[in-house]
């Protein structure tokens, strides 16, 4: 198993009092799946992914990452841990005044010495497998562009690029698509699904854009609320359940009660 969560319950980042940005969550992921999170805004997606991420500690539950109780262990333990998963937020982490070679090596730095990710930001140690990589989703041209050269878009498939250079066996992707265009955003998808496969790797992608979710992902897992709502096959989720995910608070009840119905029918889950 890459994830196993039972029953964990985690604060919001920053948030004043008690607030809880997942609730009581469990949730199983096998090596190697690859699955697409939806759901409404503050629903908790981003906030699962930093968990699964070992960026946010749980406050009640267990959480078991590749077989390790991350929070159970050393932080040095816990370093080498997070060094085998790779999270890509929303809005990647790129120094605008840096190249582009430098920003996507930087996937890199967790399995290299400080000397010489020093040394490559002086010269690029492998500006090829950068360029491999920034190929892959037509940026090839913008390898020694300065990063507050690129649009939105372009630094969100920088950011993915990234990703395909780190020696990730988990990519935890949040929102990759917001900046995109459709052909474009499907090609990353593709991108994406693809290293992950190449590699036996597990994806783990939230995502706004449903069709894009229903139709490119095997294991869909809906959250609303910080709770899961559904977790099915792509196949099975219905025009129903989703307009019953999105649809305001003040009108969700009768949908909801549906929407379990459709589930209890479905189970045993894949």
């Amino acid at each position: 198993m890459t994830f196993q969560l039972h029953k964990v319950s985690v604060h919001h980042a920053g948030a004043a009092g008690n607030a809880l940005a997942l609730r009581e969550l469990s949730l199983d992921v096998a090596q190697g799946e690859q699955i697409a999170l939806i759901g409404p805004s503050g629903a908790g997606k981003t906030s699962l992914l930093h968990t699964l991420a070992c960026a946010l500690r749980p406050e009640s539950g267990t959480l078991t990452i590749l077989g390790t109780s991350p929070w159970q262990i050393g932080s040095g333990e816990r370093h080498a841990l997070r060094a085998r998963l790779f999270l890509a937020p929303q809005t990647p982490p790129l120094p605008p005044r840096q190249r582009v070679v430098n920003a996507v090596l930087a996937g890199r730095l967790p399995q290299w010495s400080l000397w010489t990710a020093i040394r490559s930001l002086l010269a690029p140690v492998d500006p090829r497998a950068a360029w491999d990589a920034l190929a892959k989703f037509n940026l090839q041209d913008k390898l020694y562009a300065r990063v507050d050269r690129l649009s939105g878009g372009e630094r969100q498939r920088c950011g993915m690029a990234r990703a395909l250079v780190s020696d990730a066996h988990v990519f935890l992707v949040d929102e990759p698509l917001s900046a995109l265009d459709p052909t474009l955003a499907l090609q990353t998808i593709h991108v994406l699904q693809a290293e992950a496969t190449a590699r036996h790797a597990t994806l783990i992608c939230s995502l706004h854009q449903v069709d894009i979710a229903r139709a490119c992902f095997p294991r869909i897992v809906a959250l609303r609320d910080g709770r899961i709502v559904f977790d099915l096959p792509g196949a099975e989720v219905s025009d129903a359940m989703i307009e019953a995910l999105y649809r305001n608070k003040a009108d969700t009840a009768p949908q909801f009660e549906a929407v379990e119905t459709q589930l209890d029918a479905a189970r045993p889950l894949c």
